[in-house]
């Protein structure tokens, strides 16, 4: 495979509804904003708002995420933003460890027939350099602390412990959120 990550801009757009768009257009599906918007507006966007609320999302001069392809094929999605701009900002389960103006990388996603081919390492190397690139002091992860134990798949958009060892981050906090059943913690690496 050989990996591209790049910024999920608005010509782009085609691409970020193949990762995360429904097969169905009226579908109520995520499109990576159940984290990203405040609980009110996310239950409000409906159907095929939801996926035009993402579009202009990548219509912005900072991108709400990377995408992954493989020899031109889109193949997933990391979604990367300042902490301050997201839910998780205000969480009572996520602490936030200090002062210092991180950005967090909030969904993972590869698509079926690529999973297990290492994207998900790609895609969170992409989504620090993009933070890296807007000026990002630190990026932190909120993944599962899994240990060795296997992740239900509709969890496993929260990334797992290892995952963000192995790309050199390092436990900042734990937290008294969860996820698939395993506690979450805060990961974090310096950029």
């Amino acid at each position: 495979m050989a990996i591209q990550v790049r910024p999920a801009s608005a010509d782009l757009f085609d691409d970020v509804a193949t990762v995360l768009g429904p097969k169905k257009p009226g579908s109520n599906v995520c499109w990576c904003l159940s984290h990203r918007l405040d609980s009110r507006t996310n239950r409000e966007l409906l159907g095929p708002a939801r996926g035009e609320a993402m579009r202009e999302l990548c219509s912005r001069a900072v991108a709400p995420g990377v995408l992954a392809h493989d020899d031109g094929e889109v193949v997933g999605w990391a979604a990367v933003a300042p902490r301050a701009e997201l839910p998780v900002a205000r969480s009572r389960k996520i602490p936030q460890v200090d002062d210092q103006p991180a950005w967090s990388v909030i969904c993972l996603r590869v698509r079926p027939g690529f999973r297990g081919r290492g994207v998900t390492h790609h895609l969170l190397e992409g989504a620090v350099a993009y933070a890296a690139s807007q000026g990002a002091p630190v990026v932190e992860g909120y993944p599962a602390d899994n240990g060795d134990q296997r992740v239900d798949l509709t969890m496993a958009f929260v990334g797992t412990r290892r995952l963000f060892e192995d790309a050199g981050f390092t436990l900042a906090a734990r937290t008294d959120a969860v996820a698939g059943g395993f506690p979450r913690v805060v990961m974090r690496r310096t950029v």
